[in-house]
């Protein structure tokens, strides 16, 4: 079945972000977030979930394990679980971003 962002299950996070549920099941999540700037997501870490960030555009701070990486549109970063992360947009601009969750991180997320 096809899926767009406008027609997608929406919900709001955080300060001001937005994500769009693509695909949302048990085995798997897909979901496209819009971080404004200036805005951040709490550290944490998840015991199943592997997941990998895709950046569509804008620029994003990741901080995994305590190390910062910056990532541009079309470049992305896997997460393993146990590792602490935080998803971050210190720039001035909107970043957008797919997060692709295997299995569904709901339920999963223990903050740091």
């Amino acid at each position: 079945m096809k899926i767009s962002k406008e027609h997608a299950e929406h919900y709001h996070w955080g300060n001001q972000c937005n994500g769009w549920h693509l695909v949302k099941n048990n085995k798997l999540s897909v979901i496209h977030e819009r971080m404004p700037a200036n805005t951040e997501e709490v550290c944490h870490y998840h015991h199943e979930a592997q997941q990998f960030f895709f950046v569509l555009s804008g620029k994003a701070t990741m901080e995994i394990d305590g190390k910062q990486i910056i990532l541009q549109a079309n470049e992305g970063i896997e997460v393993p679980p146990l590792h602490s992360h935080q998803m971050r947009n210190d720039s001035q601009e909107d970043v957008e971003f797919l997060v692709i969750s295997q299995p569904n991180s709901r339920g999963d997320r223990i903050p740091v």
